[in-house]
């Protein structure tokens, strides 16, 4: 009976220390992932996009705050926000700090459906299975946040063409709203543009119908968030659920979606203020340089489209 009590001891001190750990600790190792990926017309020059995604701000974050706008200092070509900045009615001036000096620079974005209705606690058990009933907190103050990223120069991507020019490398971008609340209305955007060398699309939760409609007009590269990497990953196995529609080995990261769009999902920086752990799966926004797809032999060797990367 000793022997039984020592491993139960040493079981529940194993779980305390792995909960204060992914509470205390990783929730706040931000993380810069690299990746290159090649999605850009034949003959481009690179292209620098920095994904954030999934704040979940709170007021008085002040380190996460002061790391995302120290981001600034990659100086990238084109900044990419999915979407759930907030988790606060006042949580407004705190997302903008943050965000300061990286809207010097162009940007887009779309909302998620914690930009639009604040976080509630939920069972933990109920993101196990295929649970469609959606429990929305209050409002919060969305609009305050669109008025401002916009004045200062991002560009609104929700269910809207966005035609850019960044060295000489002509892009067009077109997103949806968050398909996790149904707000998604592809056929509003849809279409295959040509005359791009990068046809870049934006969704917040990565669902596949989602991602077909953008395969279907050839986008090259989907950006998207929401499913925190899994948030609580398990070593040798990964996320073990996604919240959305993909499936595990796409929470995080990049992969091929069909035969010839990218998929990146970013794990994201924040929590649920009622879920405030990560575990094998620390904060992160992604720097993506953007190069000119292979031609010739070269490309038709390249990765299969069921072949997942997870960067950094």
């Amino acid at each position: 009976m000793k022997s039984w009590a020592r491993v139960a001891l040493g079981a529940t001190s194993t779980g305390a220390a792995t909960l204060a750990y992914a509470a205390g600790v990783e929730r706040r190792r931000w993380t810069l992932r690299e990746a290159s990926l090649p999605v850009l017309a034949p003959g481009s020059r690179p292209v620098r996009i920095l994904h954030v995604s999934d704040l979940h701000m709170t007021p008085g974050q002040s380190s996460k705050q002061r790391w995302v706008a120290e981001l600034a200092s990659l100086e990238p070509d084109l900044v990419v926000n999915t979407g759930d900045n907030l988790a606060h009615p006042r949580a407004v001036p705190s997302v903008l700090a943050a965000l300061n000096p990286l809207l010097e620079r162009p940007g887009l974005f779309v909302f998620g459906s914690n930009d639009y209705f604040g976080p509630t606690p939920k069972n933990p058990a109920r993101y196990l299975g295929r649970n469609e009933k959606r429990s929305h907190g209050d409002p919060l103050p969305w609009r305050d946040l669109r008025a401002a990223l916009v004045e200062r120069g991002w560009d609104d991507a929700t269910h809207n063409r966005v035609p850019l020019t960044i060295d000489g490398v002509r892009i067009s971008a077109a997103g949806v709203d968050d398909p996790h609340l149904g707000l998604d209305r592809y056929p509003r955007i849809a279409g295959r543009v040509d005359d791009a060398d990068l046809r870049l699309g934006l969704t917040h939760s990565p669902e596949p119908r989602v991602l077909d409609g953008f395969a279907a007009d050839g986008t090259d590269l989907v950006l998207a968030g929401h499913t925190h990497g899994g948030q609580l990953r398990m070593p040798g196995v990964g996320a073990i659920v996604t919240n959305c529609g993909i499936d595990r080995s796409r929470a995080r990261g990049a992969s091929r979606w069909g035969a010839h769009t990218w998929l990146h999902v970013s794990a994201g920086l924040g929590t649920s203020p009622w879920a405030p752990v990560r575990f094998a799966c620390p904060p992160e926004a992604s720097l993506l340089t953007l190069v000119a797809r292979p031609t010739g032999r070269v490309a038709q060797q390249g990765t299969p489209a069921s072949a997942a990367v997870d960067v950094g």
